[in-house]
């Protein structure tokens, strides 16, 4: 069973890799069978329900599932060294299904014309892409999707403690994974009114999810990381911030 949930591990990270490079070229239109303007256009209010419903059904998974109470009710059914795995596998789902029926709205909100220009905000975009990743190497990034887990579970080890860090880019922002993806959204050389629902939903969903996670480490921290929060911006630098105190990684993207 230990081997089991490796593989069950090992086979849903493979497949959260493979739909978040499919996402990267989906929001910045690199070549892909299907990017955010491109597929079957619908009439625009149709559009509408069928994207927002998408990223609802994205953002609810993702909300619900990292909350602990859904974790302690989950863990009854499912092993806990594969929890995790089972959150990315249920998030990399609706991920894919989001990518694959995304219906786009073409209408042009801005469009940056200057090939220079053009090329800068791509550029931009694929920035914010790494920064998010890089971001989750600088806490636990394997723990974060459940690989870490698995592997300790087939050598028998324990996770032990959670502790209270701020590895470099979290010196700076609280929350620097949501920044670089918030940065990826909206640098874009073309607008369109789909890619600007996309980047305003999920915006707002951000701002949403570090509400309910601060919550969750304020519990399991209290003042440690009340303090953290005092010092340190949420997504942008504090300006004449004193040195912050550790603080713990993200519970949940």
């Amino acid at each position: 069973m230990r081997i089991l949930a490796l593989l069950y591990g090992i086979v849903v990270y493979a497949l959260f890799a493979g739909a978040f490079l499919h996402a990267i070229a989906f929001v910045t239109g690199l070549p892909v069978l299907k990017t955010i303007d491109a597929g079957p256009v619908v009439p625009v209010e149709q559009a509408i329900i069928i994207d927002m419903l998408l990223m609802s059904l994205f953002a609810v998974q993702h909300s619900v599932m990292a909350r602990k109470g859904f974790k302690r009710w989950w863990t009854q059914f499912v092993s806990p060294a594969v929890e995790r795995a089972t959150y990315v596998l249920a998030a990399t789902l609706a991920l894919m299904l989001l990518l694959w029926q995304w219906r786009p709205i073409p209408t042009i909100v801005w469009q940056v014309n200057d090939p220079t220009w053009s090329m800068a905000l791509t550029g931009l975009s694929l920035f914010g892409w790494i920064f998010a990743l890089a971001s989750t190497f600088m806490i636990n990034h394997f723990e974060l999707f459940g690989l870490h887990q698995v592997m300790n579970n087939l050598t028998g080890g324990g996770m032990g403690a959670a502790r209270f860090k701020t590895p470099m880019l979290y010196k700076l922002v609280r929350h620097p994974i949501y920044l670089g993806f918030i940065i990826a959204f909206w640098a874009a050389p073309v607008m369109t009114a789909g890619h600007f629902l996309f980047a305003a939903v999920t915006t707002a969903y951000i701002f949403v999810g570090i509400m309910l996670e601060e919550r969750d480490l304020v519990d399991q921290f209290g003042d440690e990381y009340r303090n953290y929060r005092e010092r340190v911006g949420m997504l942008t630098p504090r300006i004449g911030s004193t040195t912050p105190k550790p603080a713990q990684e993200p519970t949940a993207i």
